[in-house]
Formats: C-alpha cells, sequence, structure tokens
C-alpha cells in the first residue's frame, strides 16, 4: 500500500459511523440529520456508560427524541451506530436496548486490544519513520499527530483536576488517534467495533487506573514518532496488559467486599 493509499484510507475511516475518533464522528457533516446523529449519539454513548440507561434498558425511540430533543431520524441513526460499536443491542419485535456489561467479556476484549493495538501501534511506527523520509510530511499525517498532543495536554489537566469522568472519551481519542496514524482501515474499522464496551470498562476503573495509565500514552507515541516499530507494539501491549490486571484486581476486590 502507498503512502497516499493509507492517507486515504485513514481519511475515510476516521469519517465513517459514530466513535471517538480523532478525525471526526462523521463523514457527512454537512448534513443536518447528521450532525445531529453524531452529536445526540455521543450524548447516548455517554449516558450508557456512566449507567443512566442502565444495561438491558429500552431505547425507545419517541421517548429518546423527547429527552434529547431532536426528531426521531437522528435517534435511529444515533442506536445503528452505536449498535456497531457494542453498547446497543437490537432485536426484531423488541426495538433497542442497552447491551448487557461488558464484564462478561473483559478478558476477552482485553486480549484482542492486545493483538489490534500492538498491531497499530507498529503501523504507526513504521509510517512514523516513512514522513521522515519524505520531503513534504503527509498534511494528513500532522494534523492526527498535533491532535495527539492535544489530547495528552488535555488528559494531564484532566488528572491535575482530578475530573476523572473526562478520562474515558479522552483515552479512546488518543487510541483512535494511533490507530489513524497507522493509516489502515481495517486496523481503525476492527477497533470501531469495539470502542464502546472498551470506553464502558475503562470508565468501571478510571479513578483507579486513569492516573497510572494516561503517562504510559507518552511512552507509546514516543515509540511511534522514533519509527521504533518492535519497540511500539511491546510498548502498547504493556500499557494494555496493565489495564487488564488493574481491572481484574479491582473486579476482585469488589467482589471480595461485597461478599
Amino acid at each position: 500500500m502507498s503512502d497516499s493509499d493509507t492517507t486515504a484510507d485513514s481519511s475515510s475511516d476516521a469519517s465513517a459511523e459514530a466513535s471517538p475518533s480523532v478525525g471526526g464522528l462523521s463523514g457527512h457533516a454537512g448534513t443536518s440529520t447528521t450532525s445531529s446523529s453524531v452529536s445526540v449519539g455521543a450524548q447516548i454513548r455517554n449516558d450508557i456508560i456512566k449507567g443512566i440507561h442502565p444495561p438491558g434498558g429500552k431505547l425507545r425511540e419517541a421517548a429518546l427524541a423527547k429527552q434529547y430533543a431532536v426528531s426521531r431520524i437522528p435517534i435511529r441513526e444515533a442506536l445503528r451506530s452505536l449498535e456497531a460499536e457494542g453498547l446497543v443491542e437490537s432485536r426484531p419485535y423488541s426495538g433497542s436496548m442497552v447491551a448487557p456489561s461488558p464484564v462478561e467479556d473483559a478478558e476477552d476484549l482485553f486480549e484482542i486490544r492486545i493483538v489490534l493495538e500492538s498491531a497499530t501501534a507498529k503501523r504507526a511506527a513504521k509510517r512514523a519513520a516513512e514522513q521522515r523520509n519524505r520531503e513534504v510530511p503527509d498534511s494528513r499525517w500532522r494534523g492526527v499527530r498535533r491532535e495527539i498532543n492535544t489530547i495528552l495536554d488535555e488528559g494531564d489537566d484532566v488528572i491535575e483536576q482530578e475530573r476523572y469522568e473526562d478520562l474515558a472519551v479522552l483515552n479512546m481519542r488518543f487510541h483512535f488517534a494511533v490507530a489513524e496514524l497507522s493509516g489502515s482501515l481495517s486496523l481503525v474499522s476492527l477497533l470501531r467495533q469495539i470502542s464502546g464496551k472498551i470506553e464502558w470498562l475503562y470508565s468501571l476503573n478510571v479513578t483507579r487506573r486513569g492516573p497510572q495509565a494516561w503517562p504510559e500514552h507518552r511512552d507509546i507515541i514516543a515509540a511511534i514518532d522514533a519509527g521504533q516499530q518492535a519497540k511500539a507494539a511491546e510498548v502498547m501491549a504493556g500499557h494494555v496488559r496493565r489495564s487488564r490486571d488493574s481491572y481484574f484486581a479491582m473486579m476482585a476486590e469488589t467482589s471480595t467486599q461485597t461478599d
């Protein structure tokens, strides 16, 4: 795949269904309906993660349209996108409902992340090296890379102010940005499919793991910037493993306290 092809992949994929990607939540922002669905989709996603819409809860279009002050069309589009992220389920004759809590899938999700995100980091490091060898670095690449710096700085501020409820979204934005740097349509698409559940799991342990995990993002991006493919993959894998271990330690403590 040529560098121009990977750039095109990254741009088109970043602007697909609603998700917390750096490149934007929708590729059709020129239409008011889709813009509304992106906005309300983000609100519904956050409310699911915060438990306002509990697992198994019905998501009726008419009620949601009233709650979020939009028509039913953007609600329908938002629910379709959230279903693709694994946060919503749609069943015949039953309509849409909040998906079960991802706790039962946690082990599988972390194992998938280790493999998938190691690949995105490795591919991103390869492209970083290619960018250094170009006379004129790709503008898309530069834009995503600058946005990563902004995300990291915003996360530092959130941790300093102990606004941990805002960290889950920033965390997902960072990981999507790394995937965008990879330039791979397939990798970004695969990450999008599990992004909702990843963010949901992260939010359950954010006050414990967040302050530890956030500085590790700078180690990941440093390896990518240096073009060190093996190291970037290794640092990313270690990052996800530590998040996995912290999550299960938290779950074990919670289980002990409730016994």
